[in-house]
């Protein structure tokens, strides 16, 4: 199966667990970690900011479901950085692929479960966080199928690609009165907190400007921009994969929410990688204050993740401000440049930790479902004024942010 052509029609034909298992198995050819050892090694996490080590009795066990390009990059070797969580089970369509990767992490075969059998972890003890890593169009899905197992879940952004979904995953996690987060690793990443803090100081004055651009360069040849490049499974191409980022980013920055929206589209229809998808989005948001926010994404240009804020004193520019390591911070005032020195950390390790401590502890969520729907509806949004030929679209419907993320942090320091 991994050798088989992915598309659209493969996709469908195959169905939501099947697709899931493709995309799985295709990834693990080309991923950089597949050989992973027992306890992962290599960048240090420092205590500044994450939990106690607990016991290992007490640590919280977490099912990773879907084994692909970022699984197993980045989140089961992260487990080898975590103190409150670790991994209890794995669930792949590609059976092969689950046993060496089990095997790798010290985990029995009876840990390993299929899409097919991913109902009966709701009599597996060992497991009490289910982080779903697959496709778009598929969290909604496995997320309640979860919660009816009784588990809590750790969800990828975007949460879902309606909100009718995201509804349903919120009312589900209600039903079984378990905990929904989504991970939204940068609200737990040190550099993006600090940005938080000089933005909350109103140090820079009255913020006039804000911009993001998020973007990299897409490839039908890799399998994991597959299915990001179809449209079912993604349900917006570079939009619900990086340009969320700038979405979340402008909001949890300048504190506020979008109370309209205009976005266009360039999108050139003779390349192939973007059949089903837009590629180049451009979108303002006009802030609650009346700040205008100016965001790009693209799965056709060079590698791109920066924010800026600029006040009437002074200004903040985050470039990158959402890689998975590497971020930098510089602020801008009274004409010198400052670069607050942040910890270099784990991003998914410290993620998977604080859903531990929600789980233990009963810690606030910032991440909740609410939130990942919000990000939800301003894309769609969006993606209707595009439709609409950059139309204004009204987002005023009165969300408001549960907790502030930084205000979470320096809560539990």
């Amino acid at each position: 199966m991994s050798d088989q052509p992915l598309s659209r029609r493969y996709f469908m034909q195959l169905g939501a667990a099947g697709a899931a298992s493709a995309i799985a198995s295709g990834a693990a050819a080309q991923d950089r970690r597949l050989d992973l050892p027992n306890r992962a090694i290599g960048r240090p996490a420092p205590q500044l900011g994450g939990p106690a080590e607990l016991p290992d009795a007490e640590k919280v066990g977490i099912a990773v479901v879907g084994l692909g390009k970022l699984a197993l990059g980045e989140v089961l070797p992260a487990f080898g950085q975590c103190r409150a969580a670790k991994l209890a089970a794995v669930v792949s369509g590609d059976p092969a692929k689950a046993r060496r990767v089990a095997a790798q992490a010290g985990l029995p075969d009876d840990a390993i479960y299929s899409y097919e059998s991913y109902d009966r972890m709701a009599q597996d003890r060992r497991i009490d966080v289910v982080y779903i890593i697959l496709p778009n169009s598929l969290h909604a899905d496995y997320t309640v199928r979860a919660f009816k197992a009784g588990k809590h879940v750790l969800c990828e952004k975007p949460m879902a690609t309606t909100e009718a979904d995201c509804r349903r995953m919120i009312a589900a996690a209600e039903a079984a009165d378990r905990k929904l987060m989504i991970a939204y690793r940068c609200f737990f990443e040190p550099a993006n907190l600090e940005a938080m803090r000089v933005m909350r100081s109103g140090t820079l004055g009255k913020i006039r400007s804000f911009s993001s651009d998020n973007g990299r360069p897409s490839s039908l040849s890799d399998p994991a921009d597959q299915w990001r490049l179809d449209g079912p499974l993604s349900g917006g191409g570079a939009l619900t994969d990086i340009g969320i980022y700038g979405i979340n980013g402008a909001r949890y920055l300048l504190g506020e929410e979008p109370v309209e929206v205009r976005a266009w589209a360039y999108t050139d229809k003779s390349d192939p990688r973007f059949a089903e998808t837009e590629d180049a989005i451009h979108w303002q948001f006009r802030m609650a204050s009346g700040v205008i926010v100016n965001g790009s994404t693209s799965f056709s240009y060079a590698s791109t993740s920066r924010l800026q804020a600029v006040g009437e004193k002074g200004r903040l520019v985050m470039d990158p401000a959402t890689n998975y390591r590497g971020i930098q911070l510089a602020v801008h005032e009274g004409g010198v440049e400052r670069r607050p020195q942040t910890p270099a950390i784990d991003q998914f390790a410290r993620e998977m930790d604080e859903m531990a401590m929600v789980v233990r502890r009963n810690r606030p969520i910032a991440a909740t479902g609410e939130e990942g729907m919000q990000d939800v509806r301003l894309m769609l949004a969006i993606l209707e004024s595009v439709r609409q030929g950059g139309a204004a679209v009204r987002t005023d419907w009165g969300y408001k942010r549960a907790v502030d993320p930084v205000e979470l942090a320096d809560r539990k320091a």
